[in-house]
């Protein structure tokens, strides 16, 4: 798609299509993302599990809300118990040196996330005498939903394994007898690294956000007027700032968080951070902070850390694993950060001296970005639903 908006920029028609790819089309693929998290304890002759799937995610199959009101009562959820196990259980294949053992369910439970409301369904499985290897295949929404992932915690011979299960890794073997279990990309710090580069991309929030403080980047402000910045290195500098404050508060309240030391209400740090992206694509229509966008990026970046903190925070890691995870993390943020900017500036700089930059793309762009994400902030603060995505 990106090709094709290059390719037309010598026209109108291509001027609108340029803006569609950068600012418009992300939107187009929003969601909320979907996960799971599984927890599983081996001991000597079984299997303990515990598997929080989200409630939202059962509904979209078997359609939990039976009476239509736009919630899922824990009558509703007991009435249809089997069919979220046998949905559960289909997807989660269990074996023993090839031989597939069955999860037996002990209870269903419903847990609060950060995201909403969560199924725990708690199972045990045999696991025969002498097995030499586990394997798990994970295929959970797969076929339905590409962006699913599936967080797992295996606890085994005292020490914990962390990982993700995705489209491109389903499955984890382990070790039972005296071998020792080799480790692979869904395990720890790689798998945390890719979830942050993804947890960036599928975050349009987060990247309005940034797309709103950037697109002043190349522009200087005079008289009251938007000029373009005459060298890149200037306009490097400015991204360079952004960026850097951006990473840097984002950083810090991700750790406290996900170290428990600092806690804020989900619903707050969601709705503020749909009131920064308002806020920072607003700044660019009437300028308060002239060439000052550091001091934005910093200030809200503290909210969004907590943001970003929401998938780790719920994984529940342990320490050991939880230093390498969250560094993981927050470098796969980065990197996500560093791929959209050396995208995005290039291109800026280019086009930052014609009048459709710096009166369509930026007025009209950062004018789109501030509705759409006012949209989102009256859905987070009012708990309603206004948008198809």
């Amino acid at each position: 798609m990106l090709t094709g908006c290059l390719g037309g920029w010598s026209s109108g028609l291509g001027w609108l299509r340029f803006f569609i790819c950068i600012v418009l089309f992300p939107v187009v693929l929003a969601h909320q993302p979907s996960d799971s998290y599984l927890s599983l304890t081996i001991s000597s002759n079984r299997l303990e599990g515990q598997w929080d799937i989200a409630l939202r995610d059962l509904d979209f199959f078997l359609q939990l809300d039976s009476d239509k009101n736009g919630q899922i009562t824990w009558g509703e959820l007991e009435d249809r118990q089997k069919d979220v196990e046998h949905l559960a259980y289909t997807h989660l294949l269990l074996q023993a040196d090839q031989a597939t053992i069955p999860a037996q369910s002990a209870d269903l439970l419903v847990a609060e996330h950060n995201d909403g409301s969560y199924a725990v369904l708690r199972f045990t499985a045999p696991l025969p005498q002498h097995a030499q290897e586990l394997r798990l295949e994970y295929s959970l929404l797969f076929e339905t939903d590409f962006q699913h992932r599936g967080f797992y915690q295996i606890l085994h011979r005292g020490q914990t394994q962390s990982g993700v299960f995705s489209p491109f890794e389903k499955v984890y073997r382990c070790a039972l007898g005296e071998a020792p279990t080799l480790p692979s990309s869904n395990q720890g710090f790689p798998a945390f690294l890719l979830e942050g580069i993804r947890h960036i991309w599928i975050g349009f929030d987060h990247i309005l956000f940034l797309l709103a403080l950037l697109l002043p980047s190349v522009l200087r402000r005079l008289r009251d007027k938007w000029v373009a910045i005459p060298t890149f290195r200037e306009a490097f500098i400015g991204v360079l700032k952004v960026v850097t404050a951006f990473t840097i508060a984002h950083s810090i309240t991700l750790s406290l968080a996900v170290l428990d030391l600092v806690q804020l209400p989900s619903r707050l740090v969601e709705s503020t951070i749909a009131a920064s992206v308002v806020f920072a694509a607003c700044n660019n229509i009437r300028p308060i902070f002239v060439e000052r966008g550091w001091i934005v990026a910093f200030v809200f970046g503290l909210i969004h850390g907590f943001g970003f903190a929401n998938v780790l925070s719920d994984l529940g890691l342990p320490t050991a694993s939880l230093a390498s995870a969250l560094f993981g993390f927050n470098l796969g943020v980065e990197l996500g950060q560093l791929a959209i900017v050396s995208v995005f500036l290039p291109i800026a700089f280019y086009l930052r001296g014609s009048s459709f930059y710096q009166y369509f793309t930026l007025k009209f762009g950062s004018a789109a970005i501030a509705v759409l994400a006012a949209l989102w902030l009256c859905e987070r603060v009012f708990a309603i639903k206004l948008l198809p995505f």
